[in-house]
């Protein structure tokens, strides 16, 4: 037993600790706000994009001086010692941050020849990585990067050629594909079947990249030429009516950047659309010059928190504070379809925010939170209805859940994914008594679609992959042990396996998790990187789970789950103990190959681990001993 492994009392203080700090970093309302890592590459797109407002406004009413210096600074402030950025300050330094700060020092007037010795460094670690500062070189290294998927290579390449990096006018932008904004004209209905270069949440990037390609070097088919022409100003309307009140296309301060320096590219500054994406960006701004990725993920970081601290935790808050979370998080549910996916009432954003748009991970997570808070779940059965419906209507038939939309298949980003699908298995299954019996009917044949998908996508060795997660010191930048810790915990809901097929799926998810486990007692994203407390807090948690669940009849898988269980609970423990628990590694995918940390993630994750493992050992002291 795992109590017999570990010190109860020193357990116990570790775990009150953790419970006290995670509490202790609520905001004024309540509920958790979080802190998103400055960003290098949020910080040279927000510059540029003010910087060209700048020069295309020759009344001047839009002053953003004082903003692009700040910004310079930051960037010359957080170069790594190589002379490139990555995108994150923990981040090791990648071609597409590289070249856009590159493409900001060009934008903003004096910067790169007042920091001539950085750009110099800059300049050697590109051609190192591309093998020259040609165009093309460049151009070509990029788009290797994000192979098919052109979400986020064309705007990179946009902005090298708005800053004047790739030379002057059509020459220009050679290298830069047309984007078809024109289809933003079509019934949004269409998008899916349409399969376009991008991304479903990138339409704001299709039409204003689009159109600023088109702008410089439009394309020589009369017949495609004319249709752009004709579809400049539809495009643009649909663009402002999916623009937030905030400014923010989805509260990103990249996505944002790009759709302003476009339209100011195309001499449309002081369209409402750029001009709102202007105060977007000049609020987003930290007060050290730097921005972050996104505005904040509230919604997602509250219900993680609510999951990791359990009722147990959730004592140590007052009855009011309870309701006043369990609130604004209900108000949170969309009521209305979503105007940019056009998703249907039901679903929860990451943010309390305008720009946020509902998804299939932040849905699932405060359906947990909701039932998690609330003594009755009655009081929120209407909107838990509502969100499992919404969740259900989302389901692929690949039997995968993917993030925004469905059917959308062409792209890795849009497709369904393990880590999404796994979290809904937890709230149907968490839900599930409480429903009616249609309901139920719906959400067995969505599970056994959900069982098979997850199958289909567990690898030889018994691994699955994540979507919204990686790590950069693993092969490929991939996060397996996220992915699998993630699934198995979506499988452990499920109260009766169906068939033998789960628990094959289990005991090879687990087999796998359990050989990763590092040397020192830790794990990382794969065996022998380095131990993070992010991936070390999933791992026991989920370990912890198998052992209270108690699913495996064979012995030998016990002892193995109680040895890997102390083995990491000697690796954290002494750093709760040290202060050094909440120590960030850059996990986040903010998409393919962008990062991002949260300052939140390692305390949620550890208070969640040592959640499991107290309700492990509540149960072993609760059994009659042999």
């Amino acid at each position: 037993m795992i109590s017999d492994c570990i010190d109860a009392r020193r357990f116990k203080v570790c775990h009150k600790k953790v419970v006290a700090d995670l509490l202790a970093s609520r905001n004024a309302s309540h509920h958790w706000e979080g802190y998103l890592s400055s960003s290098a590459l949020s910080t040279a797109t927000a510059v540029t994009a003010l910087t060209l407002i700048d020069d295309d406004q020759k009344n001047q009413q839009t002053n953003t001086k004082a903003f692009q210096e700040k910004g310079i600074q930051w960037l010359t402030d957080h170069v790594n010692d190589d002379g490139g950025w990555g995108d994150t300050t923990l981040s090791l330094s990648n071609i597409s941050t590289t070249a856009l700060v590159w493409a900001a020092f060009g934008a903003v007037e004096g910067a790169a020849e007042t920091h001539h010795e950085l750009m110099s460094k800059t300049e050697s670690w590109l051609r190192e990585k591309a093998g020259s500062l040609s165009v093309e070189s460049l151009s070509k290294a990029i788009i290797h990067r994000y192979g098919e998927d052109k979400t986020f290579s064309i705007p990179i390449l946009t902005m090298c050629a708005l800053s004047g990096r790739f030379g002057t006018g059509r020459a220009a932008w050679k290298t830069v594909l047309a984007l078809p904004f024109e289809l933003a004209a079509c019934p949004p209905k269409w998008y899916a079947a349409m399969r376009l270069p991008v991304v479903s949440y990138a339409l704001p990037a299709l039409i204003a990249i689009g159109q600023v390609r088109h702008y410089w070097r439009p394309t020589r088919n009369p017949i495609t030429r004319l249709l752009r022409y004709l579809t400049k100003k539809p495009t643009l309307r649909r663009l402002l009516d999916i623009q937030p009140s905030s400014g923010g296309f989805l509260e990103a301060t990249p996505l944002t950047s790009f759709v302003v320096m476009s339209l100011a590219g195309c001499k449309l500054s002081t369209h409402p659309v750029a001009q709102a994406g202007v105060e977007f960006l000049k609020t987003s701004m930290r007060p050290d010059g730097s921005w972050p990725i996104d505005t904040n993920l509230a919604t997602w970081v509250t219900t993680l928190s609510i999951q990791s601290l359990g009722k147990a935790g959730l004592n140590g808050i007052t009855a009011e504070e309870r309701n006043s979370i369990q609130s604004w998080l209900a108000n949170q549910q969309y009521k209305h379809t979503h105007p940019f996916t056009q998703a249907r009432p039901g679903g929860w954003s990451w943010t309390d925010l305008p720009g946020g748009v509902p998804d299939a991970d932040d849905t699932p997570g405060a359906l947990l939170a909701l039932h998690t808070l609330t003594e009755d779940p009655s009081s929120v059965k209407n909107q838990a209805l509502m969100g499992i419906q919404w969740l259900l209507d989302l389901q692929n038939s690949d039997g995968g859940i993917p993030t925004f939309c469905k059917g959308w298949g062409k792209l890795p980003f849009d497709r369904s994914s393990s880590d999404l699908t796994a979290h809904c298995l937890r709230a149907w299954s968490l839900w599930y008594p409480h429903i009616s019996q249609q309901t139920q009917k719906a959400i067995d044949k969505a599970i056994r679609r959900a069982v098979f998908f997850l199958e289909s996508n567990q690898f030889e060795n018994g691994y699955w992959l994540p979507l919204w997660f990686g790590n950069q010191h693993a092969p490929n930048d991939e996060n397996p042990v996220y992915g699998t810790s993630k699934v198995l915990e979506g499988l452990l809901s499920l109260e009766s396996p169906h068939d033998q097929k789960v628990s094959h799926m289990l005991e090879k998810g687990l087999k796998w998790l359990l050989e990763q486990q590092n040397p020192n007692g830790g794990w990382g994203g794969i065996f022998n990187t380095a131990s993070t407390n992010e991936e070390t807090a999933l791992c026991i948690s989920v370990i912890a789970l198998v052992l209270k669940k108690q699913k495996f009849d064979n012995p030998r898988t016990t002892t193995k789950c109680e040895e890997a269980l102390s083995r990491g609970l000697k690796w954290l423990l002494p750093r709760i103990e040290d202060d050094a628990y909440q120590m960030v590694s850059p996990i986040g995918f903010y998409f393919a190959k962008l990062w991002y940390f949260e300052a939140m993630y390692p305390l949620v994750f550890v208070a969640g681990a040592l959640n499991q493992v107290d309700q492990l050992l509540q149960k072993e002291n609760l059994e009659p001993q042999s």
